[in-house]
């Protein structure tokens, strides 16, 4: 990167009133982050589990102690409510804590050990064992429509700190000053944790140069993004391409089929209708989970629905988006689209096709980031099926019907569960729990890697690696692998799960 820094701007997302000045962080800049985290990654893979417990712990803590000034910034910069930053800031501080939880119970590791049997025939076998550590330097680049839970110290965030890797942030240009405020908090966590500064870096950007920079830096051993497939597939190209490529967790685009069955037509047409729209215009349907696609079966029930999503729609008062940049995107998209039949034109956008000209017009399965969802009526319920399982990969499917509608619904469930990463059965995918039973991902292009999740708990183990240990000297080893389980943590031994040590004396290689 040679090229002179650029600057750029922070605006006021709903005047447009300029905010602050920023600047592209340099390669100097860049490269200084990296190497500070490499030199810092000893110290914080080797910190005792409770000791990176409560640094997560003091980060949450330090993002509290912000107080207003770290809601407005951010209200400022983006233009969503006070009352929602005020939800994101406590499931911001919710995550660290809970993953904080997950590193002092320490069970994430996946301790593995086979003990030695050094009188089994024909041969003897060694002694083996096995878990998780980190990866080493991550870089973590923020979300324009979470500046606080998908940002600087959100979940790829936290999971990385959790798993013991420095962390180095690629802020997101539509929000620096909410940014540079949540890097101050998890800065003053590390200092109090006594840790080097290189545990947690931050660098500016608003060309796509830096962001190359950072993934290609030799320092980085994993990536994690939330944002757009052209963005994500840029990053993901990057890392491929490096003389030692590293993973890059994206999660990226996703229209996140809904589809109402019959049963639910003629029961709670006008309730489905009202909960999609709710769902539709979240955030100003700025949530990669919202439902962009509506299937149905043709039928009077099927239009009466058409025209009472269509009716709700209207009432919707139009609500500022994240920045001018994704408002323009938006109207571009809905101007440019071809082949539907609109059903409003003001409020929320809303757009019907038939299944066989969906099928013809590939760009309608696109993601229209906003408040918009396209209806789509198939004729029976093979043009459905075929339908659904020629989509692209999703973060979520949803499913509503009665208990008669569902009982004979195996097909649809198989379909969509080869389809998408999480399947939601009579409610609406906006709103993920951060749970450990939570899966938020899904088949390319929903995420880069349809293995991963990046919300809840097994968020973590993105940025770990196993290592085995053969036939190591017990002072050598580890405290979760060690006989004594210091730690008391689960492990499976000898292929059973168990919190017991192994007993003195035990064989051994």
């Amino acid at each position: 990167m040679t090229r002179r820094p650029m600057e750029f701007l922070a605006h006021n997302a709903a005047t447009g009133e300029k905010l602050g000045a920023y600047r592209d962080a340099t390669a100097d800049e860049i490269d200084a982050a990296a190497r500070a985290a490499v030199a810092a990654a000893p110290a914080l893979a080797g910190l005792a589990p409770e000791m990176r417990a409560r640094l997560l712990e003091t980060a949450a803590d330090e993002i509290m102690a912000l107080g207003d000034p770290l809601i407005q910034t951010a209200h400022r910069e983006t233009g969503l409510p006070v009352a929602r930053l005020e939800g994101e800031r406590g499931r911001t501080t919710g995550q660290l804590r809970l993953f904080a939880a997950v590193v002092r119970e320490g069970s994430w590791v996946d301790a593995r050990i086979d003990p030695a049997l050094p009188d089994r025939k024909p041969l003897p076998r060694p002694d083996v064992r096995r878990m998780l550590r980190p990866l080493g330097p991550v870089a973590v680049f923020g979300a324009s429509n979470f500046p606080l839970a998908f940002s600087v110290a959100g979940g790829d965030t936290a999971s990385a700190l959790a798993a013991g890797n420095p962390v180095v942030v690629k802020a997101h240009p539509a929000h620096p000053g909410t940014s540079e405020l949540a890097a101050s908090a998890l800065r003053s966590a590390v200092q109090k944790a006594g840790l080097p500064a290189g545990v947690f870096g931050m660098v500016h950007g608003a060309s796509p140069e830096v962001s190359l920079a950072l993934v290609r830096h030799e320092a980085i051993q994993a990536v994690g993004f939330t944002g757009s497939t052209r963005a994500g597939r840029a990053l993901c190209d990057a890392a491929a391409a490096r003389p030692r490529p590293i993973p890059v967790f994206a999660e990226m685009s996703s229209i996140n089929p809904l589809v109402v069955l019959p049963g639910a037509l003629r029961e709670r047409r006008d309730a489905i209708a009202e909960g999609l729209i709710n769902s539709c215009t979240l955030g100003v349907g700025q949530f990669c989970t919202k439902p962009g696609l509506v299937l149905g079966l043709a039928s009077p029930e099927w239009d009466a629905f058409a025209r009472s999503v269509a009716d709700r729609a209207r009432a919707i008062t139009p609500g500022v988006m994240l920045h001018a940049g994704i408002q323009a995107s938006f109207d571009r998209s809905v101007r440019e689209l071809r082949g539907v039949e609109w059903l409003t034109d003001t409020g929320a956008r809303v757009a019907r096709v038939s299944a066989a000209d969906f099928a013809r017009e590939p760009h309608l399965a696109h993601e229209i980031f906003g408040p918009y969802t396209l209806l789509v009526t198939a004729s029976t319920r093979g043009e459905l099926l075929q339908l659904l399982g020629a989509l692209d990969g999703q973060l979520t499917a949803t499913l509503h019907g009665t208990a008669d509608d569902l009982a004979a619904a195996q097909d649809l469930v198989d379909v969509l569960g080869r389809v998408a990463g999480r399947l939601v059965f009579g409610g609406y995918p906006t709103g993920v729990e951060v749970s450990p039973a939570m899966h938020h991902g899904g088949p390319y292009p929903a995420s880069s890697d349809v293995r991963f999740t990046s919300v809840g708990t097994a968020a973590i183990l993105r940025f770990a690696r196993p290592v085995c240990y053969q036939s190591c000297p017990p002072a050598l080893l580890p405290p979760e692998l060690r006989d004594e389980n210091p730690l008391g943590i689960s492990r499976l031994v000898d292929g059973r799960a168990t919190r017991d040590a192994i007993a003195p004396g035990a064989p051994r290689a």
